[in-house]
């Protein structure tokens, strides 16, 4: 457990321009457009054309919104990540995550808008959702990644299973 000690304690603050907001992540990460609020939500009422935008910004393929709605519904934990200027809110980010409600837990669909990304938006969207899991005290959080991504979350302390245990996949033909 000393590494995720560590990884709560460690402080992301840099300049005051952006406040990030959430009861997980506190402090301020470097923005260049100052007067934005940076905010989390639980809340799974999302506007899914919204979350369709943000996907296809970073190219995702569309899925049925039937489906990402059921997703979303059956889903453990949801968080999107907010830009607000005045009384504009956009999305800019989002992560969902299912569990056993025990043990284990696996992140999935963690995607963060184009402009915000190198900018420590994505880390914080993790430890955000790292600290709501662990707060539920589930110790075995697991993720799949695309290639391009895996040194992301490899420098967030996740792993190839330490044990050698290979995931497999069912398909249907």
């Amino acid at each position: 457990m000393g590494f995720w000690k560590s990884f709560f304690s460690s402080s992301d603050a840099a300049s005051p321009q952006t406040q990030l907001e959430g009861d997980a992540v506190e402090g301020t990460i470097d923005r260049t457009d100052g007067g934005s609020r940076i905010f989390f939500s639980t809340e799974r009422e999302l506007d899914l054309y919204e979350l369709e935008e943000l996907c296809d910004a970073v190219g995702w393929s569309r899925r049925p919104m039937r489906k990402v709605r059921k997703a979303i519904q059956h889903s453990f934990l949801v968080v999107s990540m907010w830009q607000q200027r005045g009384t504009t809110r956009r999305l800019i980010g989002f992560a969902r995550a299912t569990s056993d409600h025990a043990f284990n837990a696996t992140i999935w669909d963690v995607v963060v808008h184009p402009e915000f990304q190198s900018k420590g938006f994505g880390k914080a969207l993790m430890k955000y959702m790292i600290k709501k899991l662990r707060s539920e005290d589930i110790s075995n959080i697991t993720l799949f990644a695309d290639p391009h991504v895996v040194n992301f979350y490899r420098r967030m302390g996740f792993m190839a299973d330490p044990e050698g245990i290979k995931g497999m996949f069912w398909y249907p033909d």
